[in-house]
């Protein structure tokens, strides 16, 4: 037997125990696939992160969201993350506070508690123009959820790659 048909016998030997293996192990079948149309739907998104960097997985819930919802789109920050939007921390955060820039250019809107920017030792003038400071956070997020707003509490997790955590063979 030749080195190419023994390579050849051996991966159809895997693939088969790989093909067999899966169907053992999915007693439930395979999932059902149902890509449909949203309405236009309004949300509101709790901001309140400890680390800054997460603001960059934010950027993406955003997106993600605001796309396929069609509708408008306000992110209520009210926590740690607000020094991110103060102009004298633009050159540390400069990556974010332009992502999240970008997200108001396509029509996000930005709302920023007073008190917790008050609190953090910021005026309304230290922070960029795309900010609107508004009385209170929480007040804020029931505000627009009265308005129609559904409420979205964007937990920093990313799932990219989550798959390899447990089956780092299957990573290309």
């Amino acid at each position: 037997m030749t080195f190419f048909a023994r390579t050849l016998l051996a991966s159809a030997l895997v693939f088969g125990a790989v093909a067999a293996s899966a169907d053992e192990f999915a007693p439930y079948g395979t999932a059902k696939v149902d890509m449909h149309e949203y309405p236009t739907i309004n949300a509101v998104f709790d901001l309140n992160y400890e680390n800054p960097g997460d603001m960059n997985i934010l950027y993406n819930f955003v997106n993600n969201t605001r796309t396929p919802l069609k509708g408008k789109m306000v992110v209520v920050t009210h926590g740690p993350e607000l020094r991110v939007f103060a102009k004298e921390n633009y050159e540390k955060y400069q990556g974010i506070v332009d992502k999240m820039a970008e997200l108001a250019k396509n029509g996000v809107e930005f709302r920023m508690c007073s008190n917790a920017m008050r609190a953090a030792g910021f005026q309304p003038n230290d922070m960029h123009g795309f900010i609107t400071v508004v009385p209170a956070g929480f007040p804020e997020i029931a505000y627009l959820q009265s308005q129609g707003y559904r409420y979205i509490n964007p937990i920093p997790l990313p799932v990219k790659d989550v798959r390899y955590m447990d089956q780092p063979q299957l990573k290309k």
